[in-house]
């Protein structure tokens, strides 16, 4: 186990009617609020209405910025900024999925600096202060209301760049899984695959002797298969919904990587899929993580045994041990393709014709990954695995 520091201050208010919570969490603390949405889904389903009548309560100022896309557009971060800065704005509170969360978090920090915000995303600049952000919760996927991380798509050059810092973690974070019962299928399953992927970002380590982060990221991936499989079924499950829903948070915060060298080249990879084609990131993901996983599972034999053995339960009596890992492979495979998410470029529609420049874009920085560092040609080659 390798020696690490954990800090996850986002309070979280969790179940029906919880955003109750909310005007006792702001009144006192803060007076001028933005409201950062996405498409007016929240308008249609009654999480605008409730969330205004507890802000009301609260007594502040509320300023509203929507239109938030998926794969989370600067050009309206900058818009955000302008408007946080003009009228004091001191607390962004972000209602709806990841992509609204991370364009919070972008014009949280863009607001608290007079530098350019994507000079951040560049590595140009440090992090140094940002605005506080709050989360009402819509949809579980990305983890990033408890998270470190934002992920913005530069439109003019289509670029899709992350920040991470601590300091960008949201204060709260309120969870009612009844807020995801109206998710349309196509995304209740593309967030739980990304639920996933940031358990296997950690789970398929290098590091030694960490087994509790093992049982840990074991159980978790485990829940998950379990109750999408029961969301397959009833979609109204409101014990399903709670499950992946909490699922999504502690998958992303840290906890599941306490002590262990991350991977994240497959994240590197998807992204740029995203970038160019406006696809769902967890549909990026169910497309990536099966070929990665097929290119490096010979880097490390026994965490693929695990894998498949722990979670899928594959039979190795007879068997060597990289007949067991691509049966766990398969089997992952199969349950993405039994939820219904493409598992290849060609049954998403996705173009075959940019693996080159989509290769330069994930190691714009160098090679990525941990479990098997990957090099340019690494990454065309997944991208062929992938077709």
């Amino acid at each position: 186990m390798k020696n690490f520091s954990f800090y996850s201050p986002t309070m979280i208010k969790f179940g029906q009617g919880s955003i109750s919570k909310l005007n006792t969490i702001v009144m006192g603390k803060y007076s001028r609020v933005l409201l950062h949405y996405g498409g007016g889904s929240i308008k249609k389903n009654g999480v605008y209405d409730e969330t205004m009548e507890e802000l009301e309560k609260a007594g502040v100022k509320v300023f509203e910025l929507g239109g938030v896309k998926p794969n989370p557009r600067l050009s309206l971060v900058r818009e955000g900024i302008k408007l946080v800065k003009n009228n004091n704005i001191d607390l962004i509170l972000a209602v709806g999925g990841g992509s609204v969360i991370d364009s919070a978090k972008a014009i949280a920090l863009g607001a608290a600096t007079e530098e350019d915000i994507w000079d951040y995303f560049l590595g140009k600049e440090k992090v140094r202060a940002a605005l506080p952000v709050g989360v009402v919760l819509t949809i579980p996927a990305t983890g990033s209301e408890a998270s470190m991380g934002t992920v913005i798509t530069n439109e003019e050059n289509s670029l899709k760049l992350s920040v991470n810092h601590d300091i960008l973690r949201p204060i709260f974070a309120i969870m009612d899984p009844t807020y995801t019962l109206s998710l349309p299928e196509d995304q209740t399953f593309a967030g739980v695959m990304d639920i996933l992927s940031h358990i296997f970002e950690r789970y398929f380590s290098n590091t030694l002797n960490v087994d509790f982060t093992d049982y840990l990221c074991e159980g978790a991936i485990k829940s998950v298969i379990k109750n999408a499989y029961s969301l397959k079924k009833d979609p109204n499950d409101y014990n399903a919904r709670a499950e992946i829903m909490i699922a999504g948070t502690f998958a992303h915060n840290g906890l599941m990587g306490l002590g262990r060298q991350d991977d994240w080249a497959s994240h590197l990879i998807a992204h740029q899929l995203s970038a160019l084609y406006d696809t769902t990131h967890g549909v990026s993901l169910a497309i990536i993580f099966p070929a990665w996983m097929k290119y490096v599972y010979r880097e490390n034999l026994d965490i693929f045994n695990k894998f498949a053995l722990n979670i899928f339960n594959i039979a190795d009596s007879g068997k060597s041990k990289e007949r067991v890992a691509l049966e766990g492979i398969e089997k992952f495979q199969s349950f993405l393709e039994k939820i219904g998410l493409p598992t290849t470029l060609k049954e998403a529609n996705i173009p075959r014709d940019e693996f080159y420049r989509m290769a330069d874009l994930a190691t714009m920085q160098g090679s990525i990954g941990a479990l098997k560092v990957l090099n340019r040609e690494d990454v065309i080659n997944i991208y062929k695995l992938a077709e």
